[in-house]
C-alpha cells in the first residue's frame, strides 16, 4: 500500500505543471476567464499563455506575460469563424469582422478566378482577420462565354470550365462557390461536372441552391435533394449556404434531408445567418415572376432599398427593377422559427453571408451577426447552450473546411498547440448594435480579439498598426 501511494504521488507530481510554467514569460496572457473549448469540453476558469502564434499553456496556475488581459467574468472562446462572407478588400471590412469577434473569414459564396490578385489586394490593406475564398461558378460561366443566366452552358463550355476551376484551386482557392438561384439556366450537367472537379481536388462545393421557398414542386427541399444527390454521386463535400433564408416553409424537410444524408455517409452540411431580412440585387433572377410566393407571401412593401431604407410600392418596385445595374435591396421575409430549427440541428452553422458596407450602408449581418446570435439566440432565448453556441461559430465551421484548408485543423479550438485565434466576450452584454437603418456599429460585449497571437481588439477598440490576418489557401498538389 505504501508503494502504491508513493507511485501515485510521484505520478501526480510529474503530471502537474512545474515551476517552469509559472516562471515563463509569455507574449500574451489571458487571466481568469471562463475558458470554453467545444472539442474537448473544457469549461473552467483558467489562464492562457500565448507565445508567438500558438497557445502554449492553459492552466490554473499563475502565469506572466508581456501583455496581460484580465478576462474575469468573461468567456474566452476560440476566435469565431465566418464560413460564408464576401469580405471586402478594405480595412473597414476587416475592422467590422474583428469587432464582431471573427478571426477567420471564408468567402465560400462566389470568389475570384484570379486568386493571386485577390491575395495581393487583401495584403495591400493589411488584413486583420484570416481570409480565404472559393472560385465562383458564375465567374467560370462568364469566362467561357456562358453569359445568359437563363441558358445552360454548352457541353464545350462545361469542359472549358473544368481546367479553369482546377487552376484556381491549385492557385489556392478553397472550393467552388455556386449561386445557382442567380443562374437558373445552369444545367444539372454543369453542376455535376464542377462537383467532379471539387471531389478530385479535395475541396468543397458551397451552394446558394437552385430554388427558394415552399411553392410546390420547385421548393427548397427539391434544391436540397439536387445537392445531396450530386454530392453522393461524385463524392464531393457540399454545403448548403444560407439555407434558412431560402427555406421559407421548407425548413423541416430540407434540414431532415441534410441530416439524413450526412448520417448515411454523404458529406453535406448547411449554414445560415440569423436576420429576418436578406439582401440581394433587385435586378437578380430571385425577383423574377412569382417571387412573392417563393418569398413566403411577401409583399412589395416588404422590400427596402439597402442604402436609403426606402420601402417600395409595386410601382416603385418595377421602376427600379427596370433600371440597369444592380440595386441592393433587403426583403423582410425570413421566419425566426425556422432559424431556431436550424440552430437546434447538430449540423447547423451560423454564418453572416455578409458582403460588407458601402458608405456605411448595407445589411447589418456584415457587422453584427455573431453578436446578435450570442446575445439573442444563446443568452436571451436560450435556444442552445453557451458551449453549443460557441461550437456553431468555431469548431463546426473549422471541421467543415479543414480537408481543403489544413491550417483550419489548428483553428476553432482552445488547446495547447493550436493557433492563438481567441475571442474574449462578456456573456451578459454581448449583442449586435448594427441595425438596418444604421449598420455601421460594431457589436457590444466583444472585449478582446487575438489573431495569430497578436492582440487586434482591446476593450472594444481596434489597435493601430496591426495586420496579423493571414491568407488560408488550399495547398498546392505535390508534383
Amino acid at each position: 500500500m505504501l508503494v502504491r501511494i508513493s507511485v501515485t504521488a510521484l505520478f501526480v507530481i510529474l503530471l502537474a505543471p512545474g515551476p517552469g510554467l509559472a516562471q515563463e514569460l509569455y507574449d500574451v496572457v489571458i487571466l481568469g476567464g471562463r475558458v470554453m473549448d467545444p472539442e474537448t469540453g473544457r469549461d473552467e476558469i483558467a489562464n492562457i499563455g500565448i507565445l508567438g502564434e500558438r497557445i502554449e499553456a492553459i492552466t490554473t496556475q499563475e502565469i506572466r506575460g508581456r501583455t496581460t488581459i484580465d478576462a474575469s467574468g468573461q468567456i474566452v472562446a476560440p476566435g469565431f469563424i465566418d464560413i460564408l462572407a464576401s469580405i471586402g478588400r478594405n480595412r473597414e471590412a476587416h475592422t467590422f469582422k474583428i469587432g464582431d469577434g471573427v478571426t477567420t473569414v471564408l468567402g465560400m459564396h462566389g470568389g475570384p478566378l484570379d486568386v493571386e490578385r485577390y491575395v495581393e489586394e487583401h495584403t495591400a490593406v493589411g488584413p486583420l482577420a484570416n481570409y480565404a475564398a472559393t472560385v465562383s461558378h458564375a465567374g467560370l460561366r462568364e469566362a467561357v462565354g456562358a453569359t445568359d443566366r437563363y441558358a445552360p452552358a454548352t457541353p464545350e463550355q462545361i469542359e472549358a470550365m473544368r481546367p479553369l476551376a482546377v487552376r484556381a484551386i491549385r492557385d489556392g482557392a478553397v472550393g467552388i462557390g455556386f449561386g445557382v438561384n442567380y443562374t437558373p439556366g445552369a444545367s444539372y450537367e454543369e453542376i455535376f461536372a464542377l462537383f467532379e472537379v471539387a471531389a478530385a481536388e479535395g475541396v468543397p462545393c458551397h451552394l446558394h441552391a437552385r430554388y427558394k421557398g415552399n411553392v410546390f414542386p420547385l421548393t427548397m427541399s427539391l434544391a436540397a435533394m439536387e445537392v445531396v444527390a450530386i454530392a453522393a454521386a461524385t463524392g464531393a463535400q457540399a454545403q448548403l449556404a444560407h439555407l434558412i433564408s431560402s427555406t421559407v416553409g421548407s425548413a423541416p424537410l430540407s434540414i431532415a434531408l441534410v441530416e439524413g444524408a450526412n448520417a448515411r455517409g454523404v458529406n453535406v452540411g448547411f449554414d445560415f445567418h440569423v436576420w429576418t431580412r436578406n439582401q440581394t440585387t433587385l435586378q437578380s433572377a430571385l425577383f423574377d415572376e412569382g417571387w412573392r410566393e417563393r418569398f413566403g407571401g411577401a409583399e412589395y412593401s416588404d422590400v427596402y432599398v439597402a442604402q436609403t431604407q426606402e420601402r417600395l410600392t409595386e410601382d416603385r418596385f418595377f421602376e427600379l427593377r427596370s433600371q440597369p445595374g444592380g440595386l441592393a435591396v433587403q426583403t423582410e421575409f425570413i421566419p425566426e422559427e425556422e432559424m431556431i430549427m436550424g440552430l437546434r440541428s447538430p449540423l447547423g452553422i451560423v454564418s453572416s453571408d455578409g458582403g460588407g458596407l458601402v458608405n456605411g450602408r448595407g445589411h447589418p449581418r456584415s457587422v453584427g451577426t455573431f453578436g446578435r446570435f450570442l446575445g439573442r439566440f444563446v443568452r436571451d432565448l436560450q435556444v442552445v447552450s453557451w458551449m453549443e453556441g460557441i461550437e456553431k461559430i468555431t469548431l463546426l465551421p473549422a471541421r467543415r473546411v479543414e480537408r481543403a484548408i489544413p491550417r483550419m485543423a489548428r483553428k476553432g479550438r482552445l488547446q495547447v498547440g493550436m493557433d492563438a485565434d481567441v475571442t474574449v466576450f462578456d456573456p451578459t452584454t454581448v449583442r449586435a448594435r448594427a441595425t438596418y437603418a444604421n449598420p455601421a456599429q460594431m457589436s457590444e460585449g466583444i472585449s478582446y480579439v487575438i489573431v495569430n497571437g497578436t492582440l487586434v481588439l482591446e476593450r472594444g477598440t481596434i489597435l493601430e498598426g496591426v495586420a496579423s490576418g493571414q491568407w488560408l489557401r488550399h495547398p498546392r498538389p505535390i508534383s
